[in-house]
């Protein structure tokens, strides 16, 4: 979540609770509930002033702001109208969400609050103000059957803010890993999987599947590109060429296997051989230009079918050798 939509929800929040809090002030007034009446004016004061604190984007302050108010309002009308109409429960909802406001402090690089203490404030909260509830009653007697509906809406409201919360911090969670996960199968600058995705995709190949093959391609004289063109040069053609292979081999698995050599896993193609010699032949008919200098590139391919070959060492090692038979046969070629 970033900077905008976080705002964007603290206003929503903020909005709701000013809401929430008109709403009770004349349910209070309704009670005679004096004390209750009067608080609830600062309190609305206090999240007015919210607007200003989240348009200036201090979020922090925010928080502290927010949540120990909250705190007080909640303990206060618990003291006064006893734990029966379930405004003690907002404290069940506090707890996590303090931990899960400091999650999206850390995510914007913003100051954190120290939660253990907050935490640690809140239950004594909740513990004083129902222990004290519950020994020397309540301060006020609410209408018949408002204690009953009071306890149903806080218990809905405080589910909502858990499930919520909860789900979204499940969301960010499962994004921050699937981000982890895809940096460590993609290569940075090729865009293409790296060794180790690769490693993964062979390990799940059937030992007897037919149709398997493995595919090893290396850029002919990649050395001589950087020692004339430099190194950006090189890293074009790598990006550049890799673009082409995403293109021509839809439908397999393309990796980086190392500098300027790439793996491809192929399953379920009867044509692979005559695909590859056309993928060699796009290469080598493509104008590489970089920074107004045509660069000639040719790949050399070996070619190795899974058969009956049950290890992914050997059955990489005879792609490898493959290639290498290309290289010392005049390189350009497919060698199956």
């Amino acid at each position: 979540m970033d900077a905008k939509n976080v705002k964007k929800l603290t206003l929503y929040i903020n909005t709701f609770i000013i809401i929430l809090v008109l709403g009770l002030m004349y349910f209070f007034h309704l009670c005679n509930a004096t004390i209750l009446v009067y608080f609830s004016i600062p309190t609305l004061f206090v999240y007015l002033f919210g607007y200003i604190v989240i348009m200036q984007r201090k979020l922090y302050f925010y928080v502290r702001m927010v949540y120990t108010w909250l705190t007080l309002y909640m303990s206060l009308t618990t003291v006064c109208l006893g734990h029966n109409y379930g405004f003690c429960l907002y404290c069940l909802s506090m707890i996590p969400i303090v931990y899960y406001s400091n999650y999206i402090a850390y995510r914007l690089n913003l100051k954190q609050m120290k939660t253990s203490i907050f935490s640690a404030a809140i239950i004594a909260c909740y513990l004083f103000s129902t222990g004290y509830a519950a020994i020397n009653g309540p301060l006020y007697e609410g209408p018949k059957g408002a204690a009953g509906f009071f306890w149903f809406i806080n218990s809905l409201i405080v589910f909502t803010f858990l499930i919520t919360y909860t789900l979204i911090l499940i969301r960010t969670t499962i994004r921050s890993e699937e981000a982890m996960k895809q940096m460590s199968y993609v290569d940075h600058l090729t865009g293409l999987y790296n060794r180790h995705y690769m490693m993964e995709q062979l390990s799940a190949i059937d030992s007897f599947d037919p149709s398997a093959a493995v595919i090893m391609i290396d850029i002919d004289d990649f050395k001589k590109i950087n020692d004339i063109y430099g190194h950006n040069a090189g890293d074009y053609v790598l990006k550049n060429l890799s673009d082409i292979m995403r293109s021509s081999c839809e439908g397999n698995v393309i990796s980086r296997w190392g500098g300027e050599e790439f793996l491809i896993l192929s399953t379920g193609s009867k044509d692979i051989h005559s695909r590859m010699e056309d993928l060699r032949k796009k290469v080598e008919s493509t104008d590489f230009v970089f920074d107004g200098n045509k660069i000639d590139v040719t790949i050399t391919i070996g070619l190795a079918e899974k058969k009956d070959t049950r290890s992914i060492d050997k059955w990489i090692q005879r792609a490898d050798e493959k290639l290498y038979q290309g290289k010392n046969s005049g390189k350009n070629v497919v060698i199956v």
